[in-house]
């Protein structure tokens, strides 16, 4: 089971265990430099409360030229990588599938990433079945999983602009605004888009008016600006889906 630490693949993996059992079943997790360390840890706190066991898979997608590169085909690239290392780890482990946590409503975005996994032999239960993310939700919760309600993330390179490079130096100002943003407000969705060395924050709509206080944003401002960011502003919009490549105010798919 790819298992990123969301309550998707989490609910896949907590029916493969009761289905197969402990022999049966593992989740992995893709341990790299576009995985916060806030979504490692919501990935192992998942597997311990399910009771699966919990394999790492280690490595640096940065090295991938075409992945750094960061065009449109960004994911696409990070995927096609990820399903081979999962198909050799379930190979060396005695695992005959892998599964992830994909649903109907992933369908519906551009998702290159999703079209390499299928191509990597990954399949998507939760899809093939019928199930949108409401029904996972609700699925998660009759489970008694207390990740049913937690709010959906992305990697850390979602949050700079196609046509922008990856860098670890990026990734890790990114990391640290976000929890920055998420301390000073509260916030359970946060975004630190990278826009050119411009920090923009997007929040859900519930705690824009938190982020955007004169206090606040001046504090928010004078830290960003500390750890490199040229300027800060917040989205008046909140948070929408692939706003780093969408003018400000508009989502447009994707994480």
């Amino acid at each position: 089971m790819a298992l990123s630490g969301g309550v998707d693949s989490a609910l896949v993996a907590f029916a493969a265990l009761r289905a197969l059992g402990p022999g049966g079943a593992a989740a992995a997790t893709a341990d790299y430099r576009t995985l916060s360390a806030e979504e490692l840890r919501a990935a192992a706190r998942a597997c311990s409360e399910i009771g699966i066991r919990h394999l790492l898979v280690r490595y640096d997608e940065l090295e991938n030229g075409r992945f750094a590169a960061n065009d449109r085909s960004r994911c696409m690239h990070c995927r096609t990588e990820l399903a081979s290392r999962l198909a050799d780890l379930a190979r060396a482990r005695g695992y005959r599938t892998v599964v992830d946590g994909a649903h109907l409503d992933d369908l519906g975005d551009y998702r290159p990433g999703m079209r390499a996994m299928r191509e990597g032999g990954v399949l998507s239960p939760l899809a093939e079945t019928g199930f949108t993310k409401g029904d996972v939700r609700r699925e998660a919760r009759a489970a008694g999983l207390s990740m049913h309600g937690r709010p959906a993330n992305s990697c850390l390179a979602s949050r700079i602009p196609w046509g922008r490079r990856v860098t670890a130096e990026r990734l890790a100002r990114i990391e640290l605004a976000e929890s920055m943003v998420r301390n000073a407000t509260g916030a359970r969705i946060v975004r630190v888009r990278d826009m050119h060395g411009a920090a923009r924050i997007e929040v859900d709509r519930g705690h824009v008016g938190a982020a955007s206080e004169p206090r606040v944003l001046a504090g928010l401002g004078a830290r960003l600006r500390m750890i490199g960011f040229e300027s800060v502003s917040v989205d008046p919009g909140g948070y929408g889906r692939g706003k780093a490549n969408a003018p400000p105010g508009r989502g447009g798919g994707g994480p």
